[in-house]
Protein backbone atom coordinates (compact mmCIF):
# COMPACT_ATOMS: atom_id res chain seq x y z
CA UNK A 1 0.00 0.00 0.00
CA UNK A 2 1.37 3.09 -0.69
CA UNK A 3 1.67 5.91 2.13
CA UNK A 4 -0.80 9.33 2.18
CA UNK A 5 0.84 12.31 2.70
CA UNK A 6 -1.16 14.78 4.68
CA UNK A 7 -0.10 17.70 2.02
CA UNK A 8 1.81 19.25 5.23
CA UNK A 9 5.32 19.62 5.59
CA UNK A 10 6.82 18.73 9.17
CA UNK A 11 10.14 20.47 11.00
CA UNK A 12 12.04 19.61 8.57
CA UNK A 13 10.42 20.34 5.57
CA UNK A 14 9.52 16.70 4.78
CA UNK A 15 6.16 15.69 4.50
CA UNK A 16 4.33 13.68 7.08
CA UNK A 17 2.81 10.76 6.08
CA UNK A 18 0.24 8.99 7.83
CA UNK A 19 0.05 5.23 8.80
CA UNK A 20 -3.42 3.49 7.17
CA UNK A 21 -4.18 2.72 10.68
CA UNK A 22 -5.07 5.97 11.88
CA UNK A 23 -6.32 7.42 8.60
CA UNK A 24 -9.87 7.11 9.60
CA UNK A 25 -12.28 4.70 9.20
CA UNK A 26 -15.55 4.63 6.74
CA UNK A 27 -19.00 4.49 8.42
CA UNK A 28 -22.03 2.91 6.59
CA UNK A 29 -25.41 4.88 8.05
CA UNK A 30 -28.08 2.38 9.03
CA UNK A 31 -30.71 3.37 6.08
CA UNK A 32 -28.13 2.57 3.88
CA UNK A 33 -28.17 -1.05 5.12
CA UNK A 34 -31.85 -0.88 4.96
CA UNK A 35 -31.96 -0.03 1.59
CA UNK A 36 -29.68 -2.73 0.53
CA UNK A 37 -31.44 -5.01 2.53
CA UNK A 38 -34.56 -4.25 1.14
CA UNK A 39 -33.30 -4.72 -2.48
CA UNK A 40 -31.99 -8.13 -1.69
CA UNK A 41 -35.36 -8.73 -0.49
CA UNK A 42 -37.45 -8.01 -3.38
CA UNK A 43 -34.30 -10.04 -6.11
CA UNK A 44 -34.80 -12.83 -3.65
CA UNK A 45 -39.22 -12.90 -3.81
CA UNK A 46 -39.59 -12.63 -7.04
CA UNK A 47 -42.96 -11.01 -7.94
CA UNK A 48 -45.35 -10.63 -5.76
CA UNK A 49 -48.94 -10.65 -5.42
CA UNK A 50 -50.46 -7.52 -7.59
CA UNK A 51 -51.17 -5.51 -3.75
CA UNK A 52 -48.48 -6.21 -1.85
CA UNK A 53 -46.32 -3.66 -0.64
CA UNK A 54 -43.02 -4.06 -1.67
CA UNK A 55 -40.12 -5.16 1.60
CA UNK A 56 -39.10 -3.03 3.74
CA UNK A 57 -36.53 -3.28 6.12
CA UNK A 58 -34.73 -1.81 9.50
CA UNK A 59 -31.09 -2.10 10.21
CA UNK A 60 -29.18 -1.41 13.41
CA UNK A 61 -25.59 -1.46 12.60
CA UNK A 62 -22.62 -1.61 15.37
CA UNK A 63 -19.16 -0.47 15.48
CA UNK A 64 -17.79 -3.99 14.60
CA UNK A 65 -18.85 -3.69 11.63
CA UNK A 66 -21.87 -6.22 12.13
CA UNK A 67 -25.52 -5.22 11.08
CA UNK A 68 -28.96 -6.64 12.47
CA UNK A 69 -31.37 -6.77 9.90
CA UNK A 70 -35.29 -6.95 10.06
CA UNK A 71 -37.14 -7.62 6.95
CA UNK A 72 -41.18 -7.08 6.29
CA UNK A 73 -42.50 -8.65 3.92
CA UNK A 74 -45.78 -9.89 1.81
CA UNK A 75 -46.19 -13.05 0.37
CA UNK A 76 -48.59 -15.03 -1.67
CA UNK A 77 -50.53 -17.79 0.10
CA UNK A 78 -50.43 -20.90 -0.77
CA UNK A 79 -46.86 -21.10 -1.18
CA UNK A 80 -43.74 -22.23 0.76
CA UNK A 81 -43.49 -19.17 3.38
CA UNK A 82 -40.72 -21.05 4.88
CA UNK A 83 -38.74 -21.66 1.81
CA UNK A 84 -39.57 -17.82 0.67
CA UNK A 85 -38.56 -16.71 3.91
CA UNK A 86 -35.02 -18.76 3.96
CA UNK A 87 -34.28 -17.49 0.66
CA UNK A 88 -34.82 -13.78 1.60
CA UNK A 89 -32.84 -14.43 5.03
CA UNK A 90 -29.50 -15.73 2.47
CA UNK A 91 -30.10 -13.10 -0.09
CA UNK A 92 -29.82 -10.03 2.63
CA UNK A 93 -27.08 -11.74 4.02
CA UNK A 94 -25.14 -12.20 0.57
CA UNK A 95 -25.68 -8.82 -0.66
CA UNK A 96 -25.11 -6.59 2.83
CA UNK A 97 -21.53 -8.67 2.83
CA UNK A 98 -20.45 -8.08 -0.61
CA UNK A 99 -21.77 -4.74 -0.77
CA UNK A 100 -21.28 -3.37 2.36
CA UNK A 101 -18.43 -5.25 3.91
CA UNK A 102 -20.69 -6.44 6.93
CA UNK A 103 -21.16 -9.49 8.57
CA UNK A 104 -24.93 -10.28 8.99
CA UNK A 105 -24.81 -12.66 12.75
CA UNK A 106 -29.13 -12.17 12.38
CA UNK A 107 -31.82 -11.27 9.75
CA UNK A 108 -35.59 -11.11 11.00
CA UNK A 109 -38.21 -11.65 8.28
CA UNK A 110 -41.48 -10.73 9.54
CA UNK A 111 -44.48 -11.47 7.54
CA UNK A 112 -47.19 -8.71 7.79
CA UNK A 113 -49.48 -10.43 5.50
CA UNK A 114 -50.45 -13.19 3.24
CA UNK A 115 -52.20 -12.66 -0.32
CA UNK A 116 -55.05 -15.05 -0.91
CA UNK A 117 -54.37 -16.18 -4.69
CA UNK A 118 -58.02 -16.77 -6.19
CA UNK A 119 -57.55 -20.49 -8.17
CA UNK A 120 -57.77 -20.51 -11.72
CA UNK A 121 -61.79 -19.91 -12.85
CA UNK A 122 -63.26 -19.77 -8.96
CA UNK A 123 -65.67 -17.08 -8.47
CA UNK A 124 -65.07 -14.26 -6.80
CA UNK A 125 -67.21 -13.10 -3.46
CA UNK A 126 -70.24 -14.71 -2.54
CA UNK A 127 -72.01 -17.36 -4.74
CA UNK A 128 -75.04 -17.59 -2.46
Amino acid sequence: MTPVSTGEDGADGARVVVPPGERGATRIADRVVAKIASQAAREALGPLPPDAEPPHATVVVHSDDTARVRVHVELGYPGDIGGRCGRVRRQVVERVSVLAGMQVPEVVVQVERLHLAAAPGAARGRTR
